[in-house]
Formats: C-alpha cells, sequence, structure tokens
C-alpha cells in the first residue's frame, strides 16, 4: 500500500512539473487582448513599409547610376568609334558592364522582399 502511494505521488508530482513546463508554451499561442493584437499589426506594417522603401531606393538609385554610366560610356563608345570603327564591338562590353549595376540593385530588391 505504501508503495502504491509513493508511486501516485510521484507521477503526480512529475504532472505537476509537465503541466508546468507545457503550460506557458501553450498559452503563448492564446488569443492576446486587441491592443496587443493592434500593436503588434502596426509593427509588422511598419517593417514591411521599411522593406518596400528600401527595395524602392535600392533599384531607383542603381537604376539612376546605370543610366548615367551607360550615358557616358555610350558617348565615349560613339566618338572611339568615329576614330576607329574596329573598336566599336569591344566599347559595347563596357555599356553591357555599366547595365549590370540596375541588375544588382534589382537583385539587392529582391532579397529584400524575400527576408
Amino acid at each position: 500500500m505504501a508503495r502504491i502511494k509513493a508511486t501516485l505521488l510521484a507521477l503526480t508530482i512529475f504532472m505537476a512539473i509537465l503541466a508546468g513546463i507545457t503550460l506557458p508554451i501553450a498559452a503563448d499561442g492564446a488569443a492576446k487582448p486587441a491592443e496587443v493584437q493592434a500593436a503588434e499589426t502596426m509593427a509588422r506594417a511598419e517593417i514591411e513599409i521599411g522593406k518596400f522603401l528600401a527595395m524602392a531606393l535600392s533599384v531607383g538609385i542603381c537604376s539612376a547610376a546605370a543610366g548615367y554610366a551607360v550615358g557616358k560610356i555610350g558617348v565615349a563608345a560613339i566618338a572611339s568609334a568615329t576614330e576607329k570603327p574596329e573598336i566599336f564591338g569591344r566599347t559595347i562590353i563596357f555599356a553591357g558592364l555599366a547595365e549590370g549595376i540596375a541588375i544588382y540593385g534589382l537583385l539587392v530588391a529582391f532579397l529584400i522582399w524575400i527576408t
């Protein structure tokens, strides 16, 4: 009889410890007050606004820089092709490299978007 009581006491203590560990974890997903939910929603919205602003800046600045670079390289390429027509193909490669700046800005925007 004493052995059964000791076993039941040990089982009761074990269940109390298990409930003490699992209940706070389960309560974390419980319903929250409306004020807390509204604050979380506003925080998420502010983060999203910041992400979209960063995406717009990365694409906009990189595209403007690429446009400026292509403009300068294009003028130089045409000027050099006027004097030596055989180097025109080599000068167009530099214009393509300048366009890579805009592609890098777009890549950064996609990386911001997926995080």
